[in-house]
């Protein structure tokens, strides 16, 4: 069973961030940074693509999983256009994925005291916890590039 639920887990992984990656295909600077609510950062594609690609490279990725050691190059870092963003998001997604693929067997397992109160849930409840931040975060810059291309850019908020 457990290898079949990790493979499950796997391939939702996978399939996740295929489609978020495939709706970002020809993202422009103007749509990363628009924000249909003036002055609010946290309503942008930008700030949705920074937060997924943050949460697929935290350290705790690594050490929740049980593998210690951060790999060169393994952590998120600010980027400055679309292109950019689309780069460190697919890098990320990269790496995690490879995690969760070199880890799967194992994710049955409870994280263990490294996670404190979290010690006693099972890696794959983890690795769920990302997929949902992949999810929930990637259909949120789906719908806000689909508001931009609708002309909702051009309008006033209210």
């Amino acid at each position: 069973m457990s290898a079949d639920a990790d493979r499950d887990v796997l391939e939702l992984l996978e399939y996740a961030a295929a489609r978020l990656v495939e709706r970002m295909v020809g993202l422009t600077d103007d749509e990363w940074s628009w924000r249909p609510v003036p002055g609010d950062p946290d309503v942008s594609i930008r700030w949705r693509l920074d937060h997924v690609t943050a949460t697929l490279t935290e350290e705790r990725n690594r050490t929740w999983l049980g593998k210690p050691t951060r790999a060169e190059g393994d952590s998120a870092r600010p980027v400055s256009s679309a292109a950019a963003a689309r780069a460190a998001l697919g890098d990320a997604i990269a790496a995690f994925t490879d995690l969760v693929r070199e880890r799967a067997g194992t994710l049955g397992e409870p994280i263990g005291a490294v996670a404190g109160p979290y010690g006693d849930a099972t890696r794959r409840s983890f690795v769920l916890h990302v997929v949902d931040e992949l999810v929930h975060h990637g259909a949120e810059a789906a719908l806000l590039r689909d508001l931009y291309a609708g002309g909702a850019a051009g309008q006033p908020s209210t």
